[in-house]
């Protein structure tokens, strides 16, 4: 059964929106804990490293041919950069993660002296690492996806 990608993204973010909206609306804080989990700067940062890494890498391209693996047909070399594209975008992306949460991490210790603010502190600093899994998320079925892809020309040119 051929599965189109994009279809196979929408339906993961249907199912991540509502496992968090499960997870979050559920406790006794309600609707508002949703905006516990909202740092722009934060996600900034990871994408500050992950979309110009890939574009100084020259994978931008591939990446963004990624999303249509099995709508477009592709040759071996090019589903190989794909999956080359997505790999670095995985990696980008858990660097990004590292670097924000670093980043936050040396601003809290600055601030120990004010004890009231090391709860909200430390939450921004898990939230670039939380924002990376969702990236994950979402990069993980792009390169299974290439990769099943790859293997089926591959297997069409042995026969």
């Amino acid at each position: 059964m051929k599965k189109n990608i994009r279809t196979v993204l929408f339906g993961e973010l249907v199912l991540f929106i509502v496992v968090f909206l499960i997870s979050t609306i559920g406790t006794s804080f309600g609707f508002s804990a949703v905006a516990w989990f909202l740092d722009v700067p934060s996600l900034i940062l990871v994408l500050l490293i992950l979309i110009p890494g890939l574009i100084i890498m020259g994978e931008w391209k591939d990446f963004l041919n990624s999303f249509s693996v099995g709508i477009k047909d592709y040759r071996l070399l090019e589903l190989k950069n794909i999956i080359e594209a997505v790999g670095a975008a995985q990696k980008l992306t858990v660097f990004g993660a590292l670097f924000a949460i670093i980043t936050s991490a040396i601003i809290l210790m600055g601030h120990l002296s004010e004890p009231e603010t090391f709860g909200p502190s430390l939450a921004v600093c898990f939230l670039s690492g939380f924002y990376a899994v969702i990236i994950e998320f979402f990069l993980l079925p792009l390169k299974l996806n290439a990769e099943r892809k790859m293997n089926e020309e591959m297997d069409m040119e042995d026969e």
